[in-house]
């Protein structure tokens, strides 16, 4: 019962916070140059100047900026985030198109930085000063330090070009037609039993997902060893040892869930960075997410656009913040909301 009141405490705390990023980035949206009306019309041709003063008093740009603020607050409340205004059609509607697309993305790499991070950060710790555990810190500092598009880049001129073993544009071929149930190509084909789709968005999303995820296993893994460093040097670690439990169970047992509780800290940060900055690897690899989608925006000055993908970034950032705080008092029943 005190659990849950303190995590409603926790979400109510998240409303300032939205609040203040809704204002923040309202401000900076209308400080950028460039008038949104003025590039669209500028794509469409010649057209007169009561046809632009129509799309204006449209998208209430005629209006006073406090009073854009006003409705833009007021609509976000009600969840309408009003419409694109290059696309027109609601800018819920595109999220959610484009939605299924970023959390596969996000999803895979997450699984591949698990995958690789936490056997490297364990045995890196175990083998202390070993070759192992130089190279595998030198591989993670490596992976640290590469910027995402150079190594989408790298990824495409070798396993793409050079190789021809992934393909490196898009989520699924062309000429494929998978039946659409969620959204999430690797479930869909799952369900209706395409296995031919399944294997072609695979192949399309692994080199995406690779990228995205390997900056992810660099930080976790090097958190992962410093924890498990810790962790080792403990009394009751060593009292385990000392009663001749195997090493196995030493580590994986005594030491491990004990270990997870700082990796848990970033990898709860780095969900948020999945979903919310994949912008780069999905415009290298012209995955249809949401970050492809907002660079776009962007460009096109498509104001309801790219506050409401900002605001869907800031709920991503604060409900992940929200769920690792939770997770800690399951992995440690001593920490408190």
């Amino acid at each position: 019962m005190v659990k849950g009141i303190k995590i409603i405490e926790r979400v109510l705390y998240t409303i300032p916070t939205m609040l203040g990023i809704a204002v923040i980035i309202f401000l900076f949206m209308r400080l950028t140059p460039g008038d949104p009306v003025d590039i669209m019309m500028g794509k469409a041709g010649m057209v007169s100047r009561e046809e632009i003063e129509a799309l204006r008093q449209e998208f209430n740009l005629d209006k006073p900026i406090q009073t854009q603020l006003y409705l833009f607050l007021s609509g976000a409340v009600r969840g309408d985030l009003g419409s694109s205004i290059t696309k027109g059609v609601p800018v819920i509607q595109l999220i959610g198109e484009a939605l299924p697309a970023t959390i596969e993305l996000a999803a895979a790499a997450l699984i591949i930085a698990l995958f690789l991070s936490m056997p490297i950060g364990i045995i890196s710790a175990v083998k202390q000063n070993s070759w192992i555990d130089r190279t595998a810190m030198t591989a993670s500092f490596i992976g640290i330090s590469m910027p995402a598009f150079w190594l989408g880049i790298v990824s495409i001129l070798i396993f793409s070009v050079k190789l021809n073993l992934f393909p490196s544009q898009g989520r699924i071929s062309f000429f494929m037609d998978i039946r659409r149930i969620t959204g999430f190509y690797i479930l869909d084909s799952l369900l209706t039993g395409d296995w031919e789709a399944f294997v072609d968005s695979l192949k399309h999303l692994f080199l995406p997902a690779l990228t995205l995820g390997a900056s992810v296993a660099a930080v976790a893994a090097r958190v992962m060893r410093s924890s498990m460093l810790e962790v080792l040097r403990q009394d009751y670690v060593v009292l385990a040892r000392a009663k001749g439990l195997p090493e196995w169970l030493v580590i994986l047992k005594h030491s491990v869930k004990n270990a997870l509780i700082p990796t848990v800290t970033v990898m709860g940060m780095q969900v948020g960075v999945l979903l919310g900055g994949n912008m780069i690897v999905e415009n290298v690899f012209g995955w249809p997410g949401i970050g492809r989608m907002v660079v776009n925006a962007i460009f096109d000055r498509d104001y309801p656009l790219v506050q409401g993908v900002v605001m869907f970034y800031a709920f991503t950032f604060v409900i992940a913040n929200l769920l690792v705080d939770i997770l800690y008092t399951y992995l440690n029943p001593k920490i408190e909301l």
